[in-house]
């Protein structure tokens, strides 16, 4: 079913979240390795016994978040159908070099690929197996430098450039994208499918890959756990939500998260997808020159902050 006349699309990746195994390892290849701020350090709201970080720019902005839930005791997760499998980030344009020789610093194997799509990326897998993109822009995009990066300002990552999505019926899906939540199509290059939110920058970008085995894929470290889309606002988010609903597919309520507001359902294709308003933002609770120092609580999780907190491991 089409959007309804009027509805408003999505605008871009908000964030994507993935699996990780230990939080120490994860919290140290993030911010030590690829430079990106740990701008709200909180828990699942739906399991506390996990912490769920946040990377980003300086300010949190959306579309710059990379987040995780680090379950180390979870079975290594199985790439296949249904899942995403490859995590774009953007970075400025002539920076690829510099990215190879500081990824080789710290023994992370990355092979350099040219296109599809007229881009230059290097390709690697995080410590827990995540594999993931560094892809050189030549746009602006907002952006906020983090000071105390340890990656210079002029070659930090930037944010989200696109995500790949292995499907049984990749077509299924482009057409769920192009007529359910206002994507286009750019074109097909190297076995991928790429589609765009708004005028197709960085950040907008969603890849489909029909792998020659149609294996389910299987949650756990190394794999996302679900793509979240931005919406400006509740109103947007209930929009699309309701478009959704009466195309057939079963959105969750709006669920406050604080920091945003977010509605989740899966494609057709059996990804995990979420809808996240922009705002209010992680500086809703913390200042700014403080974000991801301490365990962040949502106001109704405070009350039992020293049973969760017994739980988590020290990081």
């Amino acid at each position: 079913m089409a959007l309804d006349s009027g509805t408003v699309p999505v605008h871009g990746l908000h964030h994507v979240t993935a699996i990780a195994g230990d939080p120490r390892e994860n919290l140290a290849f993030y911010t030590g390795v690829l430079g990106m701020r740990l701008v709200k350090r909180t828990v699942n709201q739906d399991a506390v016994d996990t912490y769920h970080f946040f990377y980003a720019d300086a300010a949190g902005t959306p579309g710059t978040d990379l987040t995780f839930f680090p379950w180390p005791r979870m079975a290594v997760g199985k790439r296949g159908t249904g899942l995403a499998d490859e995590i774009g980030l953007a970075i400025p344009a002539g920076t690829l070099d510099d990215w190879s020789a500081r990824l080789q610093s710290f023994s992370v194997e990355a092979s350099r690929v040219e296109g599809p799509f007229a881009e230059s990326a290097l390709r690697f897998r995080d410590p827990h197996g995540l594999r993931l993109a560094l892809v050189e822009i030549h746009e602006d995009r907002g952006f906020e430098a983090w000071s105390e990066s340890p990656v210079a300002e002029d070659r930090q990552i930037r944010g989200l450039h696109s995500v790949c999505l292995w499907q049984a019926d990749p077509a299924r899906t482009a057409e769920f994208l192009t007529d359910s939540m206002g994507l286009h199509s750019v074109g097909t290059e190297g076995g991928r499918h790429r589609l765009a939110a708004e005028d197709g920058r960085s950040g907008m970008f969603v890849d489909l890959h029909e792998p020659s085995d149609p294996a389910r894929g299987r949650w756990g470290p190394g794999t996302v756990h679900h793509v979240a889309w931005r919406q400006r606002d509740e109103e947007e988010e209930l929009e699309l939500r309701d478009s959704l609903e009466q195309a057939g597919f079963q959105p969750t309520p709006v669920i406050d998260r604080f920091w945003f507001k977010s509605v989740y359902f899966r494609e057709p294709g059996g990804v995990l997808f979420e809808l996240a308003t922009e705002g209010p933002g992680f500086t809703a609770d913390e200042e700014l020159e403080h974000l991801g120092e301490s365990l962040i609580l949502p106001p109704w999780l405070e009350a039992r902050r020293t049973e969760i907190e017994a739980g988590l491991p020290a990081v």
